[in-house]
This record gives C-alpha cells, sequence and structure tokens, in this order.
C-alpha cells in the first residue's frame, strides 16, 4: 500500500529532478527571447519524438505565458496593495541615493573585466559551476560516474541499506521542508511587521487610510524615449546581416506560432550549430534576442527583407531551409500553422519547389545526428 510519505518522497524526487533539469538547460533559459515563461515538463513515453534529444526521462518546454495568466491567479487587495507600493517607495528612494553617493565611485573602482568576475562568484551561480565540468576538480567524478553506471546491481526491497536510504530520505525531505517553512513563515512576517506600518507609508507619501485601489504610476517619459531609440535602432538593423541573421530570423517567425521552446529543438540547435561557424554561444543568444525584437517591431519588413541578406547560391539556401525544418520537427509533428510559417519562410528563401514538400510535412527524425556535447 501507498503510503503519505511515499507520495512526498516521490513529489520530492520529481521536484529535485525538476530543479536540476532546469540547471541543465541554462543556456536554453538564457536564450529564450524577452517575455514571461512557464517551465512544463512531460514524461518521455514511447510516443515521445526524438527522445534521444531530451535529458533524462522527461522532456522540458518552456512555455510563454502573460500578465493576464498571472492575474487568473488571484489579485491583491486593498491592504496588501499599500504594503507593496510601500515596498516599492522604499525601494525608489534607496535606489535614488546609491545613484547619487554610491554609484559613481563604484564606477569609479570597478571595471568590467572584475565585473564579471564578480558575476561568476555569485553563491547562486558558483554553486553550480563548483560541480560542473567548469570545475577541473570534478573531472574524476565522470569517469567514477560511469564506472558506477556500468558496475550497477540492483537490490531487494529488503535491503537494510535500501531501508537506511529511505528513513535517511524522508529526514532529509523532513528538515528541508521545516526549513523551507521557517525561512518562508519569517520573510512574510517581517515584510508585514515592516510595510504595514501606518508611519512608514505615511512617511513615503502612502495614505494608510486609502480604501480605494492605489493608481498605478504612469511610465516615465525617459522609458518611452528609450524605447522609442531602441525600436529606431531595431528598425535599421532590419535589413542588416547574411545568412546566419537570416537563418536565425526565420527559425524564430515559423517557430512563433508554437508559443513555446522545446529542449529537443534547442539541443539539435546546438548539435548542427559548430558546422556552421564558430560563434560563441553567448554571441549565439545575442543574435537570437535581437531577432526576435526585429520580428516583434515590424514583422512583414523583417520577412520581406529575409531575400536580400540570404546568398544568391539556391543550394545555401535550400540547406538552410532544411535545417530550420529539421530543427522544428524535432520537437514532433507539424501543425497547420507551422506549415503555413514555412511555406512563407519557402517563399522567402526562393525554393519554391520545396512547397509541395512542406504542405505535407511528417516527422523529420534526427536520431542519426552525430552526438556533439552543446559548448
Amino acid at each position: 500500500m501507498t503510503t503519505e510519505h511515499d507520495h512526498l518522497v516521490q513529489a520530492t524526487r520529481h521536484i529535485a529532478r525538476a530543479e536540476e533539469m532546469v540547471t541543465e538547460q541554462r543556456d536554453l533559459i538564457d536564450t529564450l527571447p524577452p517575455g514571461l515563461y512557464e517551465a512544463v515538463f512531460e514524461d518521455k513515453t514511447e510516443k515521445t519524438a526524438n527522445p534521444d534529444l531530451a535529458i533524462g526521462n522527461w522532456v522540458m518546454r518552456c512555455e510563454m505565458r502573460t500578465l493576464d495568466d498571472i492575474r487568473a491567479l488571484g489579485g491583491n487587495d486593498t491592504a496588501d496593495e499599500r504594503r507593496f507600493a510601500t515596498a516599492a517607495r522604499v525601494s525608489e528612494t534607496n535606489l535614488a541615493l546609491y545613484r547619487t553617493f554610491a554609484q559613481p565611485m563604484v564606477r569609479t573602482l570597478v571595471n568590467p573585466q572584475l565585473a564579471q568576475f564578480m558575476q561568476q562568484l555569485h553563491p547562486l551561480r558558483l554553486q553550480y559551476d563548483l560541480l560542473s565540468n567548469a570545475n577541473p576538480f570534478m573531472a574524476p567524478v565522470a569517469g567514477l560516474a560511469d564506472q558506477v553506471r556500468k558496475n550497477r546491481v540492483p537490490l531487494a526491497t529488503d535491503n537494510p541499506f535500501v531501508t537506511l536510504q529511505e528513513t535517511v530520505s524522508g529526514q532529509i525531505i523532513a528538515a528541508l521542508n521545516a526549513w523551507r517553512d521557517i525561512i518562508e513563515t519569517a520573510a512574510e512576517r517581517t515584510f508585514m511587521a515592516v510595510y504595514r506600518s501606518p508611519a512608514l507609508q505615511a512617511a513615503v507619501g502612502i495614505d494608510p487610510a486609502a480604501k480605494r485601489a492605489l493608481r498605478r504610476a504612469a511610465k516615465h517619459p525617459l522609458h518611452r524615449e528609450l524605447l522609442q531609440k531602441r525600436t529606431a535602432e531595431l528598425r535599421a538593423r532590419i535589413p542588416v546581416g547574411g545568412l546566419r541573421e537570416a537563418g536565425i530570423r526565420a527559425l524564430i517567425y515559423a517557430g512563433m506560432g508554437r508559443r513555446a521552446v522545446d529542449e529537443r529543438g534547442f539541443e539539435v540547435l546546438l548539435r548542427i550549430r559548430p558546422a556552421h561557424g564558430d560563434m560563441p554561444l553567448s554571441e549565439f543568444k545575442a543574435l537570437v534576442r535581437e531577432q526576435y525584437l526585429i520580428l516583434l517591431v515590424d514583422t512583414e519588413a523583417a520577412l520581406v527583407a529575409l531575400s536580400s541578406m540570404l546568398p544568391a547560391d539556391a543550394d545555401v539556401r535550400r540547406k538552410t531551409f532544411d535545417l530550420i525544418k529539421q530543427v522544428l520537427s524535432a520537437c514532433g509533428e507539424f501543425s497547420a500553422e507551422d506549415k503555413e510559417r514555412l511555406l512563407r519562410i519557402a517563399r522567402a528563401f526562393g525554393v519554391e519547389d520545396n512547397a509541395a514538400t512542406v504542405r505535407n510535412l511528417t516527422l523529420i527524425s534526427t536520431q542519426n545526428e552525430p552526438q556533439a556535447k552543446a559548448s
């Protein structure tokens, strides 16, 4: 009979595995275009397309969400709005003080190289890097792990070490849950004690007795000016670039209808990337974001410009178009919208002879692709 403890152990393992997968997919997450995403994990089954492209027993997919999805989860009451408004005012005051007195000194003492080094030493990043291949002292662990896998022997369920493992695991789970509850309770009570204070609310200009919802602050004129400037810059870069920029732009457009990024498609992209140039992964991520923003600014102009960005060689265009189909097919069958978008890309690439095959697209297998570890 399955006990509540067994369910708790299983749920905790799933959560730990999910956290591990998010860590393993940091490059995918860093490459995502700007926006709000929900990480969705699905079990691998016999029906999963190209399972070899997904790490572990799950397939991770990042689905786009909007603020309306968050609002649907529930809102705050008037008292909560006052507390958060007070916290925002205090934060703005602290930021103004920092920019006035501390920022000039920090900019004088810290150069970009030191700032990057300090970023790499951040505890949230360092705790993963120390246990990754980036740490040369962890190199023997890979060999030991392979040796353990090759010599792994299943144990009987009544083995005392299995029983001990479950007991210790349960104790660790209980300890971590208790620690989480203590931290979250302390954080909540601290927030309530500080920001619900009528004196603090009045000091930052919030009426402690206000019963109506607070008005949202208008956008700062500087923000509007910066947004217009950035939009103009992106419009100016619509026709700029070559095969690489055109391929990335076309790939993003073809996959935008899915409103999700699957780790299998990203893995295919990483495998074929070394064969098409030596662009560092950091530059590739920046290129993806820029091309996505260009499509948001003016989709039609961005697609029209593709033909002028591509080389005249028809064979190169056709190969690039085939790579786009290969990346998209890694996640499974094509939808009707996928096919329509691919048809639009086929016309822009001048490979209309592929239009008939696009209409009858089926799953393109990637299991025979050469294995290459993502950099």
